[in-house]
């Protein structure tokens, strides 16, 4: 009991001179009271004001003593006097107030997930691949009216019997691709891994996995590969029908791979008119052993098939606007 610490001193004050508490004038039963002032009591001798002269002495004890004993404030005591009601009304508009927000938070919450769950890519995907899949109709229409035009224009030229129809400028021609050619050769076939080619089926592009990265055939595969035909004596060459003349690039652009402006997709067919023997060992196992084996390890494959009679289509040339033929 020793060790518990001493209550503060406190001044009891006379029911006679205590403070009156006094309701406030926002108060719900301010109106009813009947009085509002303390009454005036009876006159006191001088025994009495002397014994409060000195009590007001010690104001600051009387501060001391008020703020450790009563520290509520009297309006505030006064406000917890009336009782406050709430109506059938009142309660069951909050419920109903709640209940709407909670749905509503609820709505709100289901969309922003659904919008995380959805892959706006995809969509984009979609209507890029088929904004491509009209330019290349497109490309590919206007192509045929090119050949047909051409070969009109040939036509003509035989029955002028005009001197730019010689062999040595039908030679020039057939190489730079201007006209169509048949004649023996190989088809080398390069293909994607099947994961890679699965991927297309959702929208995604062609060269994006789902997860981890594949390896897949690029442009520079592509004209690795052209490159060592030209080396060997190809001819002509022709990547999925489109045959390559002096214009024609082998590039990437986006996800796709274009062959001057024709979008190619894998498998990869590449016809090379020349020597069949020669231009199957220039891109045959033997000579390309460590491009084949990197190739397996990948899952990309290639084949090589000679052929007796290929027959590929004259190369779309742009028009020269700038260039003129020298004296």
């Amino acid at each position: 009991m020793n060790d518990l610490e001493p209550m503060p001193a406190s001044y009891p004050v006379d029911r006679a001179q205590s403070v009156p508490r006094r309701r406030s004038t926002f108060s719900r039963t301010y109106r009813g009271l009947i009085t509002h002032h303390l009454a005036p009591g009876p006159d006191v001798n001088e025994r009495e004001r002397e014994r409060r002269r000195r009590v007001r002495q010690d104001e600051s004890l009387r501060l001391i003593d008020d703020l450790t004993n009563r520290p509520l404030d009297p309006i505030y005591l006064d406000s917890n006097l009336a009782t406050h009601r709430d109506t059938a009304l009142s309660k069951w508009s909050m419920r109903i107030l709640c209940f709407l927000v909670c749905i509503g938070v609820g709505f709100l919450g289901s969309l922003f997930v659904q919008q995380l769950h959805s892959d706006p890519r995809r969509e984009v995907r979609a209507s890029l691949a088929s904004q491509l899949e009209t330019s290349q109709s497109n490309v590919d229409t206007l192509s045929g009216q090119i050949n047909d035009l051409r070969s009109k224009v040939e036509d003509q030229s035989d029955r002028l019997d005009v001197t730019g129809s010689s062999e040595t400028v039908l030679n020039d021609e057939m190489a730079s691709g201007l006209v169509k050619v048949t004649g023996e050769g190989i088809t080398l076939t390069a293909s994607n891994p099947i994961a890679a080619a699965n991927d297309g089926a959702n929208g995604a592009l062609p060269r994006e996995s789902a997860g981890s990265h594949l390896r897949v055939i690029t442009d520079g595969d592509l004209q690795l590969l052209v490159s060592l035909l030209w080396q060997s004596g190809a001819e002509a060459i022709s990547i999925n029908g489109h045959r390559l003349g002096a214009q024609t690039s082998i590039r990437t652009a986006g996800g796709a791979i274009l062959v001057g402006l024709d979008a190619v997709s894998s498998p990869y067919r590449i016809e090379a008119i020349g020597n069949s023997g020669d231009l199957s060992a220039s891109v045959g196992r033997k000579r390309l052993g460590a491009l084949y084996d990197a190739y397996q390890d990948a899952g990309i494959t290639l084949q090589v098939k000679e052929s007796k009679g290929l027959t590929l289509e004259a190369a779309v040339v742009g028009d020269l606007n700038y260039a003129r033929r020298a004296e």
